[in-house]
Order: C-alpha cells, then sequence, then structure tokens
C-alpha cells in the first residue's frame, strides 16, 4: 500500500517534484550578470525619456565641469551632458553587439549545414573560411569601414563578417558529427530530400552551441566597435556610442578621468554580463562541459 505524504513532508515532496535537474541549477553570480543586463537595456531603450538633457546639446559655459544637480556626471569639452551621453551611447552599442551575433549565426548556420553535409562543397567553402580567418579581425574591420564610410550600417557589415567563419566552422564540426548518426543515415537511406534532412535532423543539433556563441560575438562586437570608434574608424563622432565618448574623452583624461571612467564602466560590465551568461549557458547546454564541483 502507498502511504501519502504527512503535511509535514508534503510541501518537501512537491519540491523535489518540480526540482530542476541539477545542470539548470544557477548560482548568484549568473542572476546578478542578467540583473545588471537588463538594467542596461532598459536604460539604454528609455534613454530619450530618462536623459535628464539632450546628448547633442552644448553650453560653451559648462565646458568640463564637475557633477551637480544639473549635471549628475559633469560635462564634457563641449558642454555636453555625460550622463545623458553614456546613457544613449549604449543604444548604438548594444545594436551593433546583438545585431552582429544575430546576423552572422543565421549566416554562419546556413553556410556551416551545406558544408558540413556536402563534402565538395566543404572544400571550397572552408578555404574561403580560412582566407578570412587569417586576417586579423580588427584589420578587416577598419579596412572594411574605410571602404563604406563611417556609419553604424558600415560598423556591424565590418564587425560581422570576421565572426561569420568561426560560426561556420562551429557549424561545420557539429554536423560532421551528426551525419554519422543512424537516424540521418536511415533519412539518407528512405529518401528524404536534403533541405529536409539539414533543417529537421541536423541543424537542431547545432542550436545549443548556436545560442553559447551567439553570446560570445555579441559582447565581441560591442567591444570591436568601441575599440574601432576609439581609434576613430567606427561610427560617425557625431553618434554618441561608448567609444565615441571614450575617445573623446582621452585627450582631457589627466584634466578630468571620468570622461572615459563612466563609459568604460558600462562597456565592462555589459561586456562581463553578457560572457557570464554565455557560460552559464553552455554548462546548462552542455552537462559535459560544466566544471566539476570541488
Amino acid at each position: 500500500m502507498s502511504v501519502a505524504p504527512q503535511p509535514a513532508s508534503r510541501l518537501q515532496w512537491v519540491l523535489g517534484a518540480i526540482a530542476l535537474p541539477k545542470r539548470w541549477r544557477i548560482g548568484a553570480g549568473p542572476i546578478v550578470a542578467a540583473l545588471v543586463l537588463a538594467a542596461i537595456v532598459i536604460v539604454t531603450l528609455l534613454s530619450p525619456v530618462i536623459s535628464p538633457h539632450s546628448p547633442m546639446a552644448m553650453d560653451a559655459l559648462e565646458r568640463l565641469k564637475g557633477p551637480s544637480e544639473t549635471y549628475p556626471l559633469g560635462t564634457d569639452a563641449y558642454g555636453r551632458d555625460v550622463l545623458s551621453r553614456v546613457i544613449t551611447g549604449g543604444r548604438v552599442s548594444l545594436f551593433i553587439g546583438i545585431g552582429a551575433a544575430v546576423v552572422s549565426v543565421l549566416i554562419g548556420l546556413l553556410i556551416g549545414l551545406v558544408s558540413g553535409f556536402f563534402r565538395l562543397a566543404d572544400a571550397i567553402i572552408m578555404r574561403i573560411m580560412d582566407s578570412l580567418m587569417a586576417i586579423p579581425a580588427i584589420l578587416l574591420a577598419i579596412a572594411l569601414v574605410a571602404l563604406n564610410g563611417p556609419s553604424i550600417w558600415s560598423v556591424l557589415f565590418a564587425i560581422t563578417i570576421p565572426e561569420i567563419p568561426r560560426v561556420v566552422r562551429l557549424v561545420r564540426s557539429v554536423v560532421l558529427s551528426a551525419r554519422e548518426e543512424p537516424y540521418v543515415e536511415a533519412a539518407i537511406t528512405l529518401g528524404s530530400s536534403m533541405p529536409k534532412i539539414l533543417w529537421q535532423h541536423l541543424m537542431p543539433n547545432t542550436l545549443a552551441p548556436l545560442i553559447v556563441q551567439g553570446t560570445y560575438i555579441c559582447a565581441s562586437a560591442i567591444l570591436t566597435e568601441a575599440i574601432l570608434s576609439f581609434l576613430g574608424a567606427g561610427v560617425s563622432t557625431e553618434i554618441p556610442t561608448w567609444g565615441n565618448i571614450m575617445a573623446e574623452g582621452r585627450v582631457y583624461f589627466q584634466l578630468k578621468p571620468s570622461l572615459i571612467f563612466w563609459p568604460g564602466l558600462m562597456l565592462s560590465l555589459c561586456i562581463l554580463s553578457i560572457n557570464l551568461l554565455g557560460d552559464t549557458a553552455r554548462d546548462m547546454l552542455d552537462p559535459r562541459l560544466k566544471k566539476r564541483e570541488a
């Protein structure tokens, strides 16, 4: 006879029944990272509403002022509010980071599926990918921006191109392993069409690693955009981004280091949060890579 759980242990029994698997449990670090990233995204999206001043408004009489009630983080060399510029600058950086991750993953997925399944195409595609990877990503991005001109779309294009070969190699490695599985061989024997085999049998195996790779690409793209802007090869200086704000503030670093500190802090928190969430997603989606507990 089965014994019904006692009231005292009923709650424990229910919690045990709905408890997440061990590999899906996360610690405080990823939760804090998710909250920080969510706060950054919300603040940047609402920047037109919550910014105390226009990020482009200049006031020659308020140049390089310290923190005050009117300007909580002070002003820059043109009398513009630093707080408003830092809040607004995150919009472009996040757009480029997310856009580069989405576009490179989608294009890399399509090319990687073809490369991993068709041997003749693989020999041609991978030589092209190897050629792109032989060029340092930052140099290739600078060259592409120089050809297309300094704009948000040209920077997005320049950052996305070097990331595609990495996604292609990742998808290709997964497909090469999955294509030898019995269910794929059975689908080929039964005469299933190539698109059906690629999308229904092979593509689902790539989703988990692509999610993780996408987080790393997003963080890398945000950092690359800041580097390009800092070097003067990124978005037009008229558009506030974290990289542009730091590039303009470096001239006055000894006089007012906060011009670099605040955008640098936002940039560091954003990239650190994304990378930490990416590591957590990796551990949750692939338990073989999860660190051993002490």
